[in-house]
């Protein structure tokens, strides 16, 4: 992350691990002594049970970009990572220095299980919705911890993933640090009242599928909820609280006092050189009142993490403070 971590700032986590003498899953591997020490192991409680990782994990994989936050904000550098579905490698927002020498073990939808076993790792992380049919395959090669779900829960799965990587003090920093930057962004804006006071609309325009307006269950919205921002009115019909679907030629029902907006995917395949600039683009109020920030899809949708959320914080301070 862009801030220092202070070992001040650290609190113990590590009474959450359990420290595993011997463990019944016969495809873990490695040393079942006892869990201390190089060549030690600990049991993680994961979405798809206990799994057996070894106490300083050296070689890991990650199969999606909040994974590939987690190792780098840990200080990490994973030896392998998927890329997105418009062929990004590294997100752009990350440190590039610490991302030299990783490997591409295939797109996010279907991770190449072959170039993940030629990197003979020792852990590799992902999430139970995104490659459950693949677990058992990937757990051959290497213990294998999954959480549930990705976007929303990001703060969650964090913590999962330091407790995998054995590095649950330096997680317990990073969050309180963040904590600490969200206190600071909503001072900034005027302290609490303000920021409910103002709506916020995230819109995002997808190459091949519909606009969306999101809610707030998801990466996104949970930081914008952290800071206490308002949400326009139509944000509460999202299915699941993720997002609503609209067309480009819908664009103005993104209207708030303030609107982000991005591309997944090529501006004029998304639809979005079609409509921004268009007549029911200049008719919003956040437009008229130029509030209308475009932002680095990269960071803002696919991060999913604390260094992507830091510098979030960042922009959002930067923008609506004064």
């Amino acid at each position: 992350m862009n801030r220092r971590i202070t070992a001040a700032a650290a609190f113990a986590l590590t009474a959450a691990l359990t420290l595993a003498a011997c463990g019944d899953d016969s495809d873990s591997g490695g040393d079942t002594g006892s869990g201390s020490g190089e060549g030690g192991t600990r049991t993680v409680q994961t979405a798809m049970g206990p799994v057996e990782v070894p106490e300083n994990p050296e070689r890991v994989v990650v199969l999606d970009t909040g994974e590939l936050d987690t190792a780098i904000t840990l200080g990490i550098t994973p030896v392998g990572a998927v890329e997105t579905d418009t062929g990004t490698m590294f997100l752009d927002y990350l440190p590039q220095d610490q991302l030299e020498g990783i490997e591409n073990v295939g797109a996010i939808t279907q991770p190449n299980l072959e170039a993940i076993n030629e990197l003979n790792p020792d852990l590799i992380i992902g999430s139970k919705i995104r490659d459950e049919q693949r677990y058992d395959e990937l757990s051959q090669i290497a213990p294998t911890v999954f959480t549930e779900t990705v976007g929303a829960p990001w703060q969650e799965n964090f913590l999962l993933h330091a407790e995998a990587l054995g590095k649950s003090e330096e997680a317990a920093a990073v969050v309180e640090e963040y904590e600490a930057h969200v206190a600071e962004v909503t001072e900034a804006i005027g302290g609490p009242e303000a920021a409910a006071g103002t709506e916020v609309s995230m819109l995002r325009f997808i190459e091949g599928g519909n606009t969306r307006l999101y809610g707030e269950e998801n990466f996104i919205g949970t930081i914008l909820s952290d800071v206490g921002l308002g949400r326009p009115a139509i944000t509460q019909e999202a299915e699941n609280g993720f997002a609503v679907e609209v067309s480009p030629e819908q664009v103005d029902q993104a209207d708030g006092d303030i609107i982000f907006y991005t591309s997944y995917g090529s501006t004029e395949g998304s639809g979005e050189d079609e409509a921004v600039g268009g007549p029911l683009w200049d008719d919003l109020t956040a437009v008229q009142n130029e509030r209308a920030f475009r932002v680095n899809d990269q960071l803002w949708f696919l991060g999913i993490g604390y260094t992507a959320a830091d510098q979030i914080l960042d922009e959002l301070q930067q923008h609506l403070a004064g």
